[in-house]
């Protein structure tokens, strides 16, 4: 006998067991069909959480090496055992993953293990790692299956000496030179946690820039301070093949314009040009599920594809691929279904770079407000000029707000700085209620503490900063 729900979730990422949870929290009843022995989708497993862990990890360790002597703490050169690191990683995977399976049987939403596929609307198989399939019918289905690492051209990715970022989790050594392809999120973020741990970190890029996207003056800051701790930049560069035959990597690399190729020898190359969704296997084709020229399914401004039915979320379909964006869509569109006014607001998402100083924006960049022809008025505050961040020896990089030149309203929020990721929630809070910079300058902040920049960069907006 099939299986009948109110709604069926394809996929258990952020943005996957979020929907289900609310829809179940809803009244709905809710199932969900992961094709992992794990719930979670990548984030929880080979994305956010475990490179966090390696984040934190090799960030303590190279604290320990340079900077604990300054500040009156005397130890030995720290010794690095790489095998208890990724113990302390895989500890916090499976705690988090752990956690989500409870969050769904609380919430009594039930779980398919197996690949599932769209047999036509209202209708899912579900296939199990031994073949034994199974139909789930519902009245909806929502495709949150996220996305999948993308490849370069001509090169295959073995996890072993070339490397997703999955496989960059998992390195079994400290590789004496790491190539990452790709300046983007992930490939600085990995790329600082093996320079930390020793590695010599050579970064090719594309563009003319690193982390595209984000605005200009904050990149260019971010990557002289990347460039001060060790990584090297090969900008409007592009990696045309790499050799694996030797016991090293051998890297062709060439100007984007034109010119001489070079040969760069590595140990590993990690590929990080991006991710693209992940919808094989998925039956859309047959289901007549319209996709964009990218592979993205179509959805409209509630997340209803073109077949009735059928919706989709996060990684799947436009917009940023950000764990907190596929949530929120997940609640979304659990609150639509159920008869509720769903909504997201992407004018304030946040996006972080959790390297060391960590990187957050939200809003608007200047690049784009110029683009859009908006008049706009510029705050910025440095953290040389923080009281905690002087005494805490953490002075690299600013606060910086975009406010409308005629109303004041913020319009984008980017912070270089210790503890960015954080603060930037006071930024996209402010945002959503429609704040001033006006308004941030006479909210009291807690003295002495970073957020003080914020308060700060508001009040240089009008020009009137009190420590600089």
């Amino acid at each position: 006998m099939a299986e009948h729900y109110d709604l069926v979730v394809i996929g258990s990422g952020p943005g996957g067991y979020v929907c289900a949870i609310r829809a179940a929290q809803l009244g709905l009843k809710t199932a969900l069909i992961e094709k992992s022995a794990t719930f979670g989708g990548t984030c929880l497993n080979v994305g956010c959480i475990p490179s966090k862990a390696l984040l934190h990890a090799s960030e303590l360790y190279e604290e320990a090496a340079h900077a604990f002597a300054g500040m009156g703490i005397k130890i030995g050169p720290p010794e690095l055992d790489l095998a208890g690191m990724m113990r302390f990683k895989d500890e916090g995977v499976d705690g988090n993953v752990k956690g989500v399976a409870f969050l769904l049987k609380r919430n009594k939403v039930d779980t398919f293990q197996g690949v599932a596929r769209i047999l036509a609307p209202g209708k899912v198989e579900v296939k199990a790692a031994d073949g034994a399939t199974q139909t789930v019918e519902t009245k909806n289905i929502v495709i949150a299956t996220g996305s999948d690492v993308a490849t370069l051209k001509g090169v295959t990715i073995d996890e072993e000496r070339i490397v997703s970022s999955t496989g960059a989790l998992v390195l079994p050594r400290v590789p004496e030179r790491l190539l990452v392809v790709g300046a983007g999120v992930i490939g600085l973020e990995l790329g600082s946690v093996w320079r930390r741990l020793g590695a010599e970190v050579i970064v090719v890029e594309f563009l003319d820039r690193i982390v595209p996207g984000v605005d200009l003056e904050v990149a260019k800051q971010f990557q002289r301070i990347l460039q001060r701790q060790g990584i090297r930049f090969k900008l409007s560069s592009k990696v045309i093949g790499i050799d694996a035959s030797g016991p090293r990597l051998n890297a062709s690399v060439e100007p984007v314009a034109g010119g001489a190729a070079e040969t760069i020898e590595a140990d590993v190359a990690l590929i990080a040009i991006g991710r693209v969704p992940y919808t094989e296997g998925l039956g859309l084709d047959a289901a007549g599920v319209a996709l964009d020229e990218r592979g993205r399914v179509i959805t409209d401004a509630h997340f209803a594809t073109n077949v009735a039915g059928i919706y989709a979320i996060g990684d799947a379909i436009a917009g940023p691929m950000l764990a907190h964006k596929a949530e929120d869509e997940g609640v979304a569109v659990a609150e639509i279904l159920a008869g509720r006014a769903g909504h997201v607001n992407y004018d304030v998402i946040p996006n972080v770079v959790y390297t060391y100083p960590e990187l957050a924006s939200v809003g608007k960049s200047e690049e784009e407000l110029k683009a859009a022809g908006v008049a706009y008025n510029v705050g910025k505050f440095p953290f040389t000029a923080n009281g905690r961040a002087k005494v805490n020896r953490q002075t690299e990089g600013f606060v910086k707000i975009l406010a409308d030149a005629k109303t004041d309203r913020v319009l984008g929020v980017h912070i270089l700085g210790p503890d960015a990721g954080n603060m930037i929630a006071e930024a996209a809070v402010a945002m959503e209620l429609g704040a001033s910079s006006e308004d941030i300058a006479r909210t009291c902040h807690a003295h002495p503490t970073l957020s003080e920049a914020v308060k700060e960069a508001a009040l240089a907006v009008e020009k009137r900063a009190i420590h600089v």
